[in-house]
């Protein structure tokens, strides 16, 4: 259940607002009929800049922290300087704006990639401090969870309502398709999409196969990141996930399944499969704002794939 006129007059700055995710959320903001959305634009907010975010933070009664910069573990395995740098700088800055703006919640969003290489499946928030994440996405997840340690500080000693938010791997329509930066589903889209197109025999895929991953639809991670933002109130983290995992190798059979793609998948051994296994348990985010995610797997990729094939064919 929702609360009831919880957004009216209420002023919103979603920073990411024009990203994958953060479209999503605006949408589905844009339906509660809050008072006004706000939403930073990379080109005309450098959220790495103080002088910026206190800008931004202007006159504003709730913060959604969703700019990231973000990558696959390719992405990731060349630019670990620049996730780093950059996601602790925007995190950190907007938060210590809000403050000294006077803004009333801070919704912060974290990642599956602070927990440790080994954390015991299924992860629970108790289990974050547990280790080192695993070194292909340590410079993001450690980066990301700084922001916990701010928002906890900042409560404890200034009543700053920030709350933490932990999400696993995004899916859906609107996804980042750029094979030099996109996740695995996308990247898997892309390639056997192309591969078929192209009446290719094979796909390439990193990895082993083996490594797991759990995957959140795109609309039910904005539903349940505006859940939050509407009832949590505590320090301590929150896991937004689906409650499931599954290995890569059946991630891409199912997707080559979907396509009806007749080639076969290679492995590229030599490349890394990153964290050996993911998957969260949700059960503090139903609990404490009745958060369960509602779209099966099979359904969500189908949507991502027609938006995928619609996409590249409004560009050709």
């Amino acid at each position: 259940m929702r609360r009831k006129n919880f957004w009216n007059n209420k002023k919103v700055l979603v920073t990411g607002g024009a990203g994958f995710l953060g479209s999503h959320l605006v949408s589905r903001l844009e339906k509660l009929k809050p008072k006004l959305i706000e939403i930073t634009r990379s080109h005309r907010y450098d959220l790495r800049n103080y002088d910026t975010c206190l800008k931004a933070c202007r006159g504003i009664d709730i913060v959604i922290h969703l700019a990231a910069h973000v990558g696959g573990i390719g992405y990731n395995h060349v630019h670990p300087a620049e996730l780093f740098d950059d996601n602790i700088l925007m995190s950190v800055n907007m938060m210590r704006a809000a403050r000294k703006m006077g803004v009333k919640k801070f919704v912060a969003i974290g990642t599956i990639c602070s927990y440790p290489k080994y954390t015991p499946v299924p992860f629970r928030e108790k289990y974050l401090w547990t280790g080192y994440p695993e070194e292909t996405n340590a410079p993001y997840g450690l980066a990301k969870l700084i922001s916990l340690v701010q928002a906890q500080s900042y409560r404890k000693q200034y009543g700053f309502n920030a709350i933490y938010l932990l999400l696993v791997n995004l899916y859906g329509p609107a996804d980042n398709f750029n094979p030099k930066s996109s996740h695995v589903i996308p990247a898997l889209i892309r390639k056997i999409i192309e591969a078929k197109e192209k009446e290719k025999d094979e796909v390439v895929v990193w990895g082993t196969g083996k490594a797991t991953r759990e995957f959140l639809y795109v609309v039910d991670a904005a539903d349940g990141i505006l859940k939050a933002a509407e009832k949590y109130e505590k320090p301590d983290p929150v896991n937004l996930g689906a409650g499931f995992e599954i290995s890569i190798k059946e991630l891409a059979y199912l997707i080559k399944e979907l396509i009806d793609y007749k080639g076969k998948i290679i492995w590229d051994k030599s490349k890394p499969d990153g964290q050996p296994r993911r998957m969260l348990d949700t059960t503090r985010a139903k609990k404490e704002f009745g958060f369960i995610a509602g779209t099966p797997l099979q359904l969500g990729l189908l949507k991502t794939i027609d938006w995928y094939k619609s996409y590249i064919g409004r560009k050709l």
